[in-house]
């Protein structure tokens, strides 16, 4: 590191990154969904020729781990040109689950691949059996329609083709058309200011620096786990159901650490399941780089240089390493947020004090769609709602937040009533569901929604079997509550459900807290 100007390497760390929080700013406000528009789900990098990430925006941590994935598995299929613009959602090919689209552009000077601009989207429709194809599936092709690696634009020229089959498998085809094309216009975005880089600074010197952040990033993430004390810690715990059974699913991990490397191993976890929890690759290697990056006291980038020191063993046909063509809707929202529970809670035998109790360890995650008689038109609807964050050593947790795995925003009431036939009836903290403990943990959230038309209604939760874990004495935060309210009857609904909702129903979510810490009569 001494033969590189420290200072210099700083500037460029925060050139890059701007890069990648411009995208996200166009993206955004170009998008036509509320669930990229308002709640922001979506993601930003910037990649070498190889597909290596070296920058990216504070956005979606399930996104940005597997990101290079898909980046290298377009790299594997298709013969990139100038002009050319890339989709794929394949969760096989480094994607995380139908929904998630990523738009990867190349970069080229003088006829050379230099680096490539790409993002990442949910959109909150891409077919399937159910809208906004979260459904309880048990097979992928019931999730929505695969997008392998495929040009949508051709040296500069959009393949009508390629959108016009997409669009035909969707049912909100003008919002799908919307939210892809405002993918484009960020990677558009990106690849200008990468060129402005470029006549200020030359391509020797990005080049150096987009190998060089990542080296920076391993090393200082090397340091960090020498920190820990070497030995093995485990740890299990467990996801309710996969929402086809009634039986648990079992994530486990032995976290072995040696001197500045770590080996993750999830060899004692279930094997795949039948419905769709199943984590592809790719997910649980982005849960993995979310905690390692966690410990990391320095304001580091996220880049491909945290992969280095950490070696993840991931069994075939297990729940955290599926073979197709398991479902894998569930997977990427509510295992992810499990393999992060595991590890933090063997990583707080290691390293006692500084590891928080469990958070909510779920996304709650709403999908609903039917027909709007006001705008005479398809509607089809998702979002995630926050928790309880864990508390540490040093503080309670933050009440009423998106925790982990997701970074998303809670979607405004105005946005939502506006946007569909529904209305929020309540929408409030959950009070006293944190977890007890010398430091409490953070409360959940209760969003009542009260359809005005018949909808099909998709919920993939979890943490309404088993509390998140409070530690050194602390309390499990109180469990999570689905319930369906029809007229004067209240039916208490499982984890993972599909049903048929009648105008004037209500569907009450009651988030999990976080757990506490510490023994509450400290």
């Amino acid at each position: 590191m001494s033969k590189f100007d420290p200072i210099e390497l700083e500037l460029f760390k925060n050139l890059f990154t701007s890069i990648t929080e411009e995208m996200a700013a166009v993206l955004q406000r170009t998008a036509l969904s509320p669930n990229i528009k308002e709640r922001r789900d979506f993601s930003c990098a910037l990649f070498t020729r190889l597909g290596e990430t070296f920058a990216q925006g504070s956005h979606i941590p399930v996104h940005l781990g597997a990101m290079p994935l898909s980046v290298q598995a377009a790299l594997q299929s298709v013969d990139f040109e100038p002009g050319d613009v890339v989709i794929l959602n394949d969760p096989y090919k480094g994607g995380t689950h139908l929904p998630d689209i990523t738009c990867i552009q190349p970069y080229f000077v003088a006829q050379n691949l230099c680096f490539f601009v790409a993002n990442r989207a949910h959109h909150s429709d891409v077919g399937g059996i159910t809208p906004g194809s979260m459904p309880l599936a048990t097979e992928i092709f019931q999730e929505g329609i695969i997008i392998p690696p495929l040009k949508l634009y051709k040296r500069g020229r959009l393949n009508e083709e390629v959108l016009n089959l997409f669009l035909a498998n969707v049912r909100t085809p003008e919002e799908r058309r919307g939210d892809i094309l405002a993918q484009v216009a960020a990677n558009a975005r990106g690849a200008k200011r990468l060129s402005e880089m470029l006549a200020s600074y030359g391509l020797e010197k990005l080049t150096l620096y987009a190998d060089q952040i990542q080296d920076y990033t391993e090393e200082i993430l090397r340091k960090t786990i020498k920190m820990i004390p070497d030995g093995i810690y485990q740890f299990e715990d467990y996801l309710d159901d996969d929402g086809v059974t009634n039986q648990p699913v079992k994530i486990s991990v032995k976290l072995t650490v040696k001197d500045e490397e770590a080996w993750v191993d999830f060899s004692g976890s279930s094997p795949q399941v039948e419905g769709s929890v199943n984590a592809n690759f790719a997910v649980t290697f982005s849960a993995v780089l979310y905690v390692f990056r966690s410990l990391v006291e320095e304001d580091i980038p996220f880049n491909t240089g945290l992969m280095r020191p950490i070696h993840i063993i991931a069994p075939e046909g297990t729940v955290v390493n599926a073979t197709f063509p398991s479902a894998l809707a569930g997977g990427n929202v509510e295992t992810s947020q499990r393999i992060v529970d595991v590890l933090l809670g063997a990583l707080a035998q290691a390293l006692p004090g500084k590891i928080p109790a469990a958070s909510q360890g779920t996304m709650n995650n709403i999908a609903f769609g039917g027909y709007n008689p006001w705008r005479k038109a398809n509607f089809a609807y998702y979002e995630t709602i926050g928790g309880g964050l864990g508390a540490s050593a040093e503080t309670a947790g933050l009440s009423g937040v998106h925790c982990h795995m997701t970074n998303s925003l809670n979607t405004p009431i105005e946005a939502l009533e506006n946007y569909l036939p529904i209305k929020i009836t309540r929408y409030a903290l959950r009070r006293n569901s944190g977890g007890k403990g010398k430091n409490r943990g953070g409360d959940g959230l209760i969003r009542e929604y009260q359809f005005l038309v018949p909808a099909n209604l998709t919920i993939i939760s979890d943490r309404r079997k088993f509390a998140p874990y409070g530690l050194a004495g602390g309390k499990p935060g109180k469990k999570g509550v689905n319930l369906l309210i029809r007229g004067k009857k209240q039916t208490i609904l499982g984890s993972k459900v599909n049903l048929k909702v009648k105008a004037g129903d209500v569907l009450r979510i009651e988030t999990p807290g976080g757990g506490g810490y510490g023994s509450p009569k400290e």
